[in-house]
C-alpha cells in the first residue's frame, strides 16, 4: 500500500495584501501487507544439530517474527493476525510435521514453536512438501514460505525440485540458513529461494543473530510503507516562509525564504502511521488576485511510491492604492575627486521655500464599482490662540475601480508645502524646528450616479 493519504491545507481562504497563513502538509503511511493478505508458513529445522542454544535462538527469533506480522497487518500487537493474513508452522527433522494449520491467534502460533523440540536427520524435501500443502490453491492471499535450516540435507529425496515446482506456482521463498556444525551449502539455499537471491538468501555463522534477521525478513515481507522520504516544498514568489513548526515525524529545515525541506526515515514500517507539517507563509508582494500557495512540491522515498499533493489557491486583496502626486524626480550630481567644490544647474523649483513637508494617507471606505469619487483635502494651521489659518487646499479625482462589490480606496502621498515664513503655532521666529499644529479635513462624494431627475409634464 505505501503511502495512503498526503494532503496540503491552507488555514485561511482570504488574505490581506500583507496577511499570512498556516500551510500543513500531511502524511499517511501504512505497510503492504495490511491491504495485501498474505499467508506465511515459517518452515522450522529441528534437527539433531539444533539442539541447546540455537533452538533456544531460533524459537524467539520465530516468535519476533509472529509478533511483527501481527503489528503490520493491524498496527497494533493485539494477538490476532488481522486483514486477512495467517501464519502457519512447519519443524522438520527426518520428516516434517505441520505443526498448526494457516491460523491468525498469535497465542497459539507461539505455543508450537515453543513445543519444538531437537533431535534426527534434516529432510527438506518433506519440509516444503508439508509447507506447499498448507496453502489453499483458491485463496488469492499472496504465498510465502520461509525455510530455516542450520545444514545439509541428509535424509529424504532432493528439495531441489518441490521447491522449484512450489515457485512456479508462485510461492515466494526465502532462506535463512545457519552455518551449523555440519555446515551448510549456500549454493543450495540460493536454488531452493526466489530471486534475487541478495534479498531472499541470509546466511549466518551465529546463532545470536537469528532474531534481528527474522525481524529483518517479517518487515520485508509485510513491505513497509515508506522510508527515507524527501519533501522539497518551494512557496510561490509572492509568499516568505516566515516560521517553520517542528514535525510530528522527521525533522525540516529551511533552505531559504521560499523553501523548505521536510525528512523522514520511516512512515508506516510496523502499522498505519500519519505524520505532519505545519509552517507559515506572509504574503510580500503588491498585487491582489487568487494565487496558488506551492511554486512546486516535490517527493521521493526509497519504495518509489508515487505522492501528489493539493494545489490551494488563497485570494490576495491589496485593494486600490491611487497615488496622485509622484515622487520629485531627483538631480544627479557628481563630484570628482581632489575638488573642494562644484556647480551644479539643478534646474527649477517653483513655490518652495524654507519648511517641512507634510504627507497624508487617507483612507475613503466603502467606495462601490464603477463610480469615481471626488476626494477634498483641506489643511489649517493653528496658532496659539487656537485660530486657524488656511494652509492648503486639494481635489483629487479617484478613478472608478471594477471589482464585484464595494471596496475601501488607500489614497497614499498627499504632500503639503509648509515653508516657515508663514509658521503662527508659535515658538522661535524664524526657526525651521519649531512645533506646529495642524488641523486636517477631509471631503468625499461619488462623481457618479445613476439618478436622473424626471421633468414634470402636465397634460390637459
Amino acid at each position: 500500500m505505501g503511502i495512503t493519504n498526503s494532503n496540503k491545507e491552507i488555514s485561511v481562504n482570504q488574505i490581506a495584501c500583507d496577511g499570512s497563513l498556516k500551510v500543513t502538509l500531511a502524511l499517511a503511511a501504512e505497510p503492504e501487507i495490511s491491504s495485501n493478505p498474505t499467508d506465511i508458513v515459517l518452515v522450522l529445522d529441528r534437527s539433531g544439530s539444533m539442539a541447546g542454544t540455537p533452538l533456544k535462538n531460533m524459537k524467539l527469533a520465530a516468535k519476533t517474527f509472529i509478533d511483527i506480522i501481527d503489528e503490520a497487518t493491524d498496527s497494533s500487537q493485539d494477538g490476532n493476525i488481522g486483514s486477512g493474513s495467517r501464519i502457519g508452522i512447519v519443524s522438520f527433522a527426518q520428516s516434517a510435521t505441520a505443526d498448526t494449520q494457516l491460523i491468525t491467534s498469535v497465542a497459539d502460533l507461539k505455543a508450537a514453536v515453543d513445543n519444538l523440540s531437537a533431535g534426527g536427520s534434516t529432510n527438506h524435501a518433506d519440509a516444503f512438501t508439508k509447507a506447499v500443502e498448507l496453502f489453499d490453491p483458491m485463496s488469492t492471499n499472496e504465498k510465502v514460505i520461509v525455510m530455516f535450516t542450520d545444514g545439509k540435507t541428509t535424509s529424504g529425496p532432493p528439495p531441489a525440485p518441490i521447491a522449484a515446482a512450489a515457485r512456479a506456482s508462485g510461492i515466494v521463498i526465502y532462506c535463512i540458513g545457519l552455518i551449523g556444525a555440519d555446515g551448510i551449502d549456500v549454493n543450495v539455499l540460493n536454488d531452493w529461494a526466489t530471486e534475487p537471491d541478495s534479498s531472499h538468501v541470509v546466511v549466518t555463522p551465529d546463532e545470536g543473530d537469528l532474531e534481528q534477521i527474522f525481524a529483518d525478513l517479517a518487515k520485508n515481507i509485510s513491505k513497509p510503507g515508506a522510508t527515507n522520504i524527501v519533501i522539497d516544498e518551494v512557496v510561490n514568489p509572492d509568499f516568505a516562509i516566515t516560521n517553520v513548526i517542528a514535525p510530528s515525524v522527521g525533522s525540516a529545515v529551511l533552505v531559504n525564504s521560499n523553501t523548505l525541506k521536510w525528512e523522514i526515515d520511516k512512515l508506516g514500517v510496523s502499522g498505519n502511521e500519519g505524520a505532519s507539517l505545519e509552517f507559515y507563509i506572509k504574503h510580500i508582494a503588491n498585487t491582489s488576485g487568487v494565487k496558488l500557495v506551492n511554486e512546486s512540491i516535490d517527493y521521493s522515498d526509497k519504495e518509489g511510491n508515487v505522492v501528489t499533493f493539493q494545489a490551494p489557491t488563497v485570494e490576495v486583496k491589496c485593494g486600490v492604492v491611487v497615488k496622485p502626486e509622484p515622487c520629485p524626480t531627483p538631480v544627479n550630481v557628481e563630484i570628482e575627486g581632489c575638488k573642494d567644490s562644484v556647480v551644479v544647474d539643478a534646474g527649477d523649483v517653483y513655490l518652495e521655500s524654507l519648511g517641512r513637508i507634510l504627507q497624508l494617507d487617507v483612507t475613503v471606505k466603502n467606495v462601490c464599482p464603477n463610480r469615481r469619487v471626488a476626494l477634498a483635502v483641506i489643511l489649517t494651521e493653528v496658532d496659539q490662540k487656537g485660530d486657524e489659518f488656511q494652509r492648503g487646499m486639494k481635489t483629487i479625482t479617484i478613478p472608478a475601480h471594477h471589482y464585484s462589490g464595494c471596496r475601501d480606496i488607500l489614497v497614499k502621498c498627499i504632500k503639503f508645502v509648509l515653508p516657515e515664513d508663514l509658521d503662527v503655532s508659535g515658538g522661535r521666529q524664524n526657526a525651521i524646528c519649531n512645533e506646529r499644529k495642524f488641523k486636517v479635513r477631509f471631503i468625499a462624494h461619488n462623481i457618479d450616479t445613476d439618478f436622473r431627475c424626471c421633468e414634470s409634464q402636465i397634460i390637459v
